[in-house]
């Protein structure tokens, strides 16, 4: 069984707004790093992906897996693995919460299990780079409503 991982930040922005870039799955690729493509795979009658097929490439794991939605108006959205190379199960969330005035504390939530063997300390530290970055890039595409860095735009 995976162990679960958190990491909270605080957004500057009305949990729709976060919402609508965590529901854009098209634009992954322009801000999300490690995300090659993103490709809705089942639409949801709400316009909100029901089904979603990514290619990853995030150093040391390289992965193509598609991942199931489940989503709770602007306060959460959950999701599990479909099917994957690499992992034998994921599961994961964003749970969005109103916070001051006009910001939004999100709250990253992952367990991953890999279908290759890694040692603890390294699975550890791989998940907390994958988030901690995760939330970083969500943070500056919804602040921003660009996924460069500040150098990077010109």
């Amino acid at each position: 069984m995976a162990d679960e991982s958190t990491q909270s930040i605080t957004i500057n922005a009305a949990p729709p707004a976060v919402m609508a870039v965590i529901a854009d799955f098209d634009a992954y690729p322009q801000w999300a790093k490690s995300v090659k493509s993103a490709e809705v795979t089942v639409p949801g009658p709400d316009g909100r992906a029901r089904q979603v097929a990514f290619k990853i490439d995030a150093g040391v794991i390289r992965d193509d897996y598609e991942l199931a939605y489940d989503w709770s108006d602007d306060q959460k959205v959950s999701w599990t693995l479909v099917t994957g190379q690499m992992q034998k199960s994921q599961r994961g969330s964003y749970t969005l919460k109103a916070v001051g005035s006009g910001a939004t504390e999100v709250t990253y939530n992952l367990a991953v299990d890999l279908a290759m063997p890694m040692l603890g300390m390294l699975k550890r530290k791989a998940e907390k780079v994958v988030m901690d970055t995760a939330l970083k890039e969500l943070k500056r595409r919804v602040e921003t409503g660009d996924g460069a860095p500040r150098d990077l735009r010109g």
